[in-house]
């Protein structure tokens, strides 16, 4: 137990120092190239904060365990919104939200939560529909840059440096998370924790520490944009991505506890997120209320019953 809290403490303190890194570097470049923050943050911070979900799914497939697949997505993306966001407002002292997400963003983070839960309504994912959702996932990334190189912005040639860090920025995140998960999972297995309440709590939330780290640094540092673009970003990444590539490497073991609960939970506080997003700022109170709904989530994952 004290090596797991060991390693624990060690990779948990290189995934804030990298991400931080992370975070500086990747505005860096976006903004030479004329790219707003919020884009940033939807794409390149989002997906690289992400590698962690997607490499411990594809993980699970070969290692025979592939019902983690569906909850390291699901619950993933339920702490992004809940946890995530939740913390980065009362860090942050609340976000302002100054890109019109309501215009195609939400709207498309809407589409790939309904999109998950019919697509998994025969408790299977086909490899046409894993197709279909690397197509979507295309569009979005299609939508997230076309039209969106802001003039006002002087462009730079990017720093060969920043290119470097955000380089071994993602690969010390990666590499964090990762053993930031098997301390995680070895101190639940010592504690006797059942197998599918550690994939949608534990590996979920492990898988997500790069997501609470950048988010709350972003907002901290007053680059609210990012904030919000890294769970938008995350959360469709997750959806699409991290379902996708397990699912054409190997058939996927949808567990019907998870269609009964953790999926209609997801797409509840995904609506959630887009109605706190109306005003265009989420405020320290309305991360605190966030907050709750994700210790009310690991509550009810945790009787053991209900996911």
């Amino acid at each position: 137990m004290l090596l797991f809290i060991l390693i624990f403490l060690v990779s948990i303190t290189v995934l804030l120092i990298s991400s931080d890194k992370f975070v500086d570097s990747a505005e860096k470049v976006g903004l030479a190239m004329g790219i707003p923050s919020f884009i940033i943050g939807v794409t390149i911070v989002a997906f690289g904060t992400s590698l962690p979900e997607l490499a411990t799914s594809i993980a699970s497939v070969f290692a025979g365990s592939s019902e983690i697949v569906i909850g390291n997505a699901v619950g993933s993306n339920i702490t992004n919104i809940l946890l995530v966001l939740g913390a980065a407002a009362v860090y942050g002292k609340g976000i302002k939200i100054d890109y019109d997400v309501m215009n195609t963003d939400i709207p498309m983070l809407f589409g790939s939560a309904f999109l998950l839960y019919f697509a998994l309504q025969d408790f299977s994912l086909s490899s046409m529909e894993c197709i279909v959702f690397l197509c979507a996932l295309a569009v979005f990334l299609l939508n997230s840059f076309t039209g969106n190189i802001d003039e006002s912005i002087v462009k730079t040639k990017p720093n060969p440096k920043d290119w470097l860090i955000i380089l071994i920025g993602s690969v010390a995140i990666f590499f964090s998370a990762k053993y930031t998960i098997y301390a995680m999972e070895g101190i639940a297995t010592l504690m006797e924790i059942p197998v599918h309440i550690i994939s949608i709590t534990v590996v979920a939330l492990g898988t997500s520490l790069p997501e609470v780290i950048v988010s709350i640094a972003a907002a901290r540092k007053g680059k609210h944009g990012m904030a919000v673009g890294n769970v938008l970003g995350s959360n469709i990444f997750n959806t699409y991505a991290v379902m996708a590539i397990p699912g054409l490497i190997g058939d996927l073991t949808i567990p019907p506890d998870t269609m009964s609960f953790s999926v209609p939970f997801m797409i509840a506080v995904s609506v959630l997120f887009g109605i706190v997003c109306l005003s265009k700022r989420i405020s320290k109170w309305e991360g605190y209320m966030l907050l709750i709904f994700y210790v009310l989530f690991i509550a009810l994952s945790l009787e053991g019953q209900l996911v």
